[in-house]
């Protein structure tokens, strides 16, 4: 009846809820919970995700360039009206900011090797 309810029986509520649903494919059990009025969602895989036709139409879509070539990558979730688009750089190679970031942080030059040398960074 409340959420609260539900939390507090979640091992009860989850068994009746998988008996309900026990046999039905994806499609019947998301038409059944619609059908009563109950707010629900299907679960997607990563592949329904990058295939669904709504990224294409808002054109969400970016190539990035990679170590081994380009890659398609999605736009933040939000775009905020009148601001610019999100930058979507290039993707580093392993250990291409390496030293930069190091030095960022106070490290010298003779630290930064020492931990190359050790095997510690590359």
């Amino acid at each position: 009846a409340t959420n609260a309810a539900r939390t507090a029986n979640r091992e009860r509520t989850d068994e009746a809820v998988g008996r309900g649903l026990a046999g039905l494919t994806g499609r019947e059990a998301l038409a059944g919970l619609e059908a009563a009025g109950i707010a629900c969602a299907r679960l997607n895989t990563v592949a329904d995700v990058a295939a669904h036709p709504q990224l294409a139409a808002r054109d969400r879509w970016r190539e990035v360039g990679t170590p081994v070539g380009p890659l398609r990558a999605l736009l933040p979730p939000i775009t905020l009206p009148g601001s610019e688009e999100a930058r979507m750089g290039a993707v580093p190679a392993l250990g291409e900011h390496t030293d930069a970031l190091l030095r960022a942080l106070g490290m010298t030059d003779e630290q930064t090797s020492a931990l190359r040398r050790d095997g510690v960074i590359v």
